[in-house]
């Protein structure tokens, strides 16, 4: 009896959520098991203790992004912030008591005292989360330690918990970002115009003048997923690409470990964009921070910015996961983190994606939508994607088809955009069926920018026909930098979360985008077509694509 006891007193969970015990943890198609791990090899996991007045702290975001609030803009400091939601004395004894134990004693805890960082054995981590069995696991040259099966943690110490980092969550396969490469490389558009710093700065109206000038200013990409860009193709595309305005030719600060052999097409794009739109901009990249193998990527980079005093005013991210492969849990403590930033005067721009509106197969006659996260969240600004109408020349921009877009199934809609998403569904038909997709959920992309045919530098190489929300996602990103540099040299602050204000706006210093519709479920009720593009805002490209001088006059106050 006393062993029944014990057991019903432990709560089961699956990447921090509870579950009932009834099936394993999915390990996704393209990963391999390789072996069980031995007992005595290390792991590194992440405990998410829970965080106080996390009520305070979304009320607190709202007065300082919304420009119509007397707290506007008065961003708060790292310590600030730590002080608002660090756990309770109670969470902290709880869980470290827990696990010291079990003898655990390698841990650190960030700034903010809400994440603690444990490395164990693996005999050590099987014990402290019975039923968890690590094993390793192989996709191309990326080796993983997880646990797929469920595992357990004491009901005195879950409430303490939002989840635990580095057991369950395997990180998503990488895109390719080269659209067409093949086809488009064989066929017969050699003649294409392409984007090229020249061609965003024209398309956008930025002139030779617009770079940056202000000393504290600052802009950063991170890359999660085994990417990596070289220094040497940085220097080469701004020789190729950059010589009609003032720019900066290397990174400032890498924040993390570069990997070694070929650079990778997407951090590639990703700094050589930002640092040509948000020129001559002090650029700093958060990689792979000396990844162990039970590592996540992308919560190393959320603990970072909890650790970290003195962070960049703008972030661009172009990672991305389905919503449904994810914990509410994790997904609503990773939400935290985004208003940790906001409160601190951080702007984060996350991809839309490349799926369109994605599908989902719920059964064989039943399809829904597919929205991805962090771009659902209702605490980033996401950015979606567009084509030129003629791809020849500079012409207006219409939707480029795989943009990222749709309806959250897991956020509700934020107040600060139900006006104009309301005003979307009543206005346009027809939309697709309502089982495909929820009408309350956050919506999104907020904004856009183009995101087809790039020429990007990578291994020395110049490539084209790179595409994505990939690319668009660091030139919002730069022409931000731009509007914070010119907003520091009249003594005001960073943007910081922009959603509010850029809702507020309506469009104005944005290029409405109303032609084009993107790709979904390849079925007979939506015949592969999601949302469509309309005056207005739309889950398609948001409010449109920058006109920079109309965009910084409006953002200067």
């Amino acid at each position: 009896m006393r062993i029944a006891a014990f057991v019903l007193s432990f709560i089961w969970l699956v990447n921090g959520e509870l579950l009932e015990a009834d099936q394993d943890a999915s390990v996704p198609e393209d990963w391999i098991l390789v072996e069980r791990v031995g007992p005595l090899e290390e792991v590194e996991l992440t405990f998410a203790l829970k965080q106080q007045n996390v009520n305070q702290m979304e009320e607190l975001l709202k007065l300082v992004s919304d420009p119509d609030s007397h707290q506007y803009g008065k961003h708060l400091s790292l310590e600030e912030v730590a002080a608002l939601v660090q756990p309770s004395q109670l969470t902290e004894k709880v869980v470290q008591n827990w696990l010291q134990g079990h003898g655990v004693k390698n841990c650190h805890a960030v700034v903010t005292r809400d994440f603690l960082q444990c490395v164990m054995t693996v005999q050590v981590a099987e014990a402290l989360l019975p039923g968890a069995k690590f094993h390793r696991y192989r996709r191309d040259s990326q080796t993983l330690l997880r646990s797929t099966s469920l595992y357990s943690v004491h009901e005195d110490v879950h409430q303490h918990l939002d989840f635990v980092g580095g057991v369950h969550r395997f990180p998503p396969k990488g895109k390719e970002i080269s659209k067409g490469w093949e086809g488009a490389r064989l066929s017969k558009l050699g003649y294409h115009l392409g984007v090229t710093p020249s061609v965003i700065r024209s398309r956008y109206n930025l002139t030779a003048k617009d770079v940056g000038t202000a000393t504290n200013n600052s802009q950063a990409v991170a890359q999660f997923l085994e990417q990596y860009y070289h220094p040497a193709d940085l220097a080469e595309f701004m020789s190729l690409f950059a010589g009609r305005f003032t720019h900066m030719s290397a990174v400032e600060r890498v924040v993390g470990t570069q990997g070694g052999g070929k650079a990778g097409i997407e951090a590639s794009l990703d700094v050589e964009y930002i640092m040509s739109s948000g020129a001559n901009i002090s650029t700093w990249v958060f990689t792979n921070p000396g990844r162990h193998e039970s590592q996540e990527p992308f919560l190393q980079w959320m603990l970072l910015l909890s650790n970290m005093s003195a962070v960049p005013w703008v972030h661009t991210i172009s990672y991305g996961d389905d919503e449904d492969s994810l914990s509410d849990a994790y997904m609503n403590r990773i939400n935290n983190e985004f208003m940790k930033a906001g409160l601190r005067g951080i702007s984060m721009l996350f991809a839309s994606g490349d799926s369109g509106a994605g599908c989902r197969h719920l059964t064989k006659e039943r399809n829904t939508f597919r929205p991805s996260f962090p771009a659902s969240s209702p605490y980033v600004t996401t950015v979606g994607g567009t084509s030129f109408k003629n791809p020849f020349k500079l012409s207006y921009e219409v939707t480029d088809y795989i943009s990222g877009g749709g309806f959250s199934n897991v956020f509700a809609m934020p107040d600060y955009q139900v006006g104009a998403v309301q005003a979307y569904l009543k206005s346009v038909q027809p939309l697709p069926p309502q089982t495909y997709f929820n009408t309350t959920g956050r919506a999104y992309p907020d904004l856009a920018a183009l995101s087809d045919n790039y020429w990007v530098v990578t291994n020395r190489i110049p490539v084209p026909w790179v595409s994505g929300t990939s690319a668009s996602t660091p030139v919002v990103g730069g022409i931000l930098s731009l509007i914070n540099d010119q907003r520091f040299l009249k003594g005001l602050p960073s943007l910081g979360f922009i959603n509010p204000r850029l809702y507020k706006l309506q469009g104005k210093g944005l290029f409405d985008v109303s032609e084009g519709c993107h790709l979904s479920c390849l079925d007979d009720k939506v015949e592969g077509k999601g949302f469509c593009a309309s005056p207005s805002w739309d889950p398609v490209t948001g409010w449109g694509t920058p006109n920079y001088p109309v965009f910084l006059k409006a953002l200067m106050d």
